[in-house]
């Protein structure tokens, strides 16, 4: 079996570093697994990356091109919103690997076009990690439902035009993909939902299977040592909050967060806890919401990862839209008990008090609540931190998530054969 998967990135942003823990889970129960990318940020000889220097220069310029059509859209709401229409070269290259299937993940950012997926002449299987495949442009569609119709008049582009620039996406989508050889993995429940019900993907095969982790990579170790390593207090209930993007992203829910600390605060743990913030550096306008705050900045590699998450007490993802996370994975792994929202695929990971929290929808008072349910009670944290590391190993491991993928590979080869 030979498969080629497909991603904008090879390791940079949480789609990337899904798609390339699926590629070495694949590699390592036999698959001739190789990795076309974009942006190749790694030196793994599997995966291909730009070549020479005009095609590395085309790359730069793709996202800045590839965005053009949203300067008619001056008042739009923060966030990406994808056009994908530059036309590529990604047919030729496929052709010449000679894959038996295609495993798409994220391709924006100029990487494909819609039409040019339709070109590939090859079984597709898409794995999704956020809902644009499905909508008119938006990744995450903040529950406007736009994407169930043929989108327009969009919420995200503050358009009151039917025929807007979603409309477009939406029809150009609709008209390459009619055709398609086509099947959909979805990391998470919530997400088969919503591409089943799109407008797009009603009809097509959509399965569910989540991310995998490797967890050996990931584990629990000694709590002292990895605050010794980073320099955190080692007499503090740490809460750890990260996000790979800006805190203003209003979908990670740091706006919904913040309250919910100061609460914590005012309650009387700003003498006892203190908050962790993973990603980009300290801003000179923030204001610490009643408890000490440590800025840990970016960390790039999983063994660095893998120490933070041992050192905290509890990791909060107050995301108000999701996928299937990759941080919770990741911290669950390592024995840290999560609190988040019920929304989107998080309930796929937590369950409520037996592995973390979680929390009413948007409720800052139950937030609250939460991350003190988790770190109050020693004994409690122990069963919670042993029952999220038994989740991880028996549900997302990757060797057995790797596995499910061969096993649908090998469905729709057969089946296209058969064809």
């Amino acid at each position: 079996m030979k498969s080629l998967i497909l991603n904008t990135s090879s390791t940079v942003g949480g789609a990337a570093r899904a798609a390339y823990r699926i590629h070495r889970g694949l590699q390592d129960i036999g698959v001739a697994s190789k990795m076309l990318v974009y942006d190749k940020t790694c030196n793994d000889t599997s995966i291909i990356g730009p070549e020479g220097r005009i095609e590395k220069n085309i790359r730069k310029l793709a996202f800045t091109l590839d965005t053009l059509p949203l300067h008619w859209y001056r008042s739009k709401k923060p966030g990406i919103f994808s056009p994908a229409y530059l036309p590529g070269h990604m047919a030729g290259k496929i052709h010449l690997y000679n894959p038996d299937i295609i495993n798409l993940h994220w391709i924006c950012n100029g990487f494909l076009s819609i039409e040019a997926i339709a070109k590939f002449n090859k079984p597709i299987i898409w794995t999704l990690h956020d809902m644009w495949a499905f909508t008119g442009g938006c990744h995450y569609d903040e529950d406007c439902n736009r994407y169930t119709k043929k989108c327009g008049k969009c919420p995200h582009l503050n358009s009151l035009r039917e025929r807007d620039l979603s409309r477009w996406i939406w029809k150009r989508k609709y008209k390459a993909w009619q055709r398609l050889n086509i099947t959909i993995i979805t990391p998470s429940k919530w997400l088969a939902t919503s591409a089943r019900s799109s407008s797009l993907f009603g009809n097509v095969r959509v399965e569910v299977i989540p991310n995998g982790l490797n967890t050996d990579k990931f584990k629990p170790i000694n709590k002292e040592s990895a605050r010794n390593i980073l320099s955190l207090p080692k007499a503090k209930k740490l809460i750890l909050f990260g996000a790979l993007s800006d805190r203003s992203d209003r979908r990670k829910g740091f706006q919904l967060l913040y309250p919910a600390l100061e609460k914590l605060a005012i309650n009387g743990w700003s003498s006892k806890a203190e908050l962790v913030i993973l990603g980009p550096s300290e801003s000179s306008d923030f204001i610490e919401p009643g408890l000490k705050t440590h800025h840990i900045g970016r960390l790039y590699d999983d063994i660095s990862l893998n120490v933070l998450y041992s050192a905290v007490d509890a990791f909060v993802l107050p995301s108000i839209q999701e996928n299937l996370p990759n941080m919770i994975m990741e911290a669950m792994s390592c024995g840290t008990p999560c609190v988040a929202f019920d929304i989107g695929g998080i309930p796929d990971m937590i369950e409520h008090k037996k592995n973390g929290y979680l929390a009413r929808s948007f409720d800052i008072n139950d937030l609250a609540e939460g991350i003190a349910w988790i770190v109050d009670d020693n004994q409690r944290w122990q069963t919670l931190s042993k029952q999220a590391r038994i989740k991880v190993e028996q549900e997302f491991e990757l060797k057995l998530v790797a596995k499910e993928y061969l096993k649908l590979f090998d469905d729709i080869v057969g089946t296209s054969c058969l064809n």
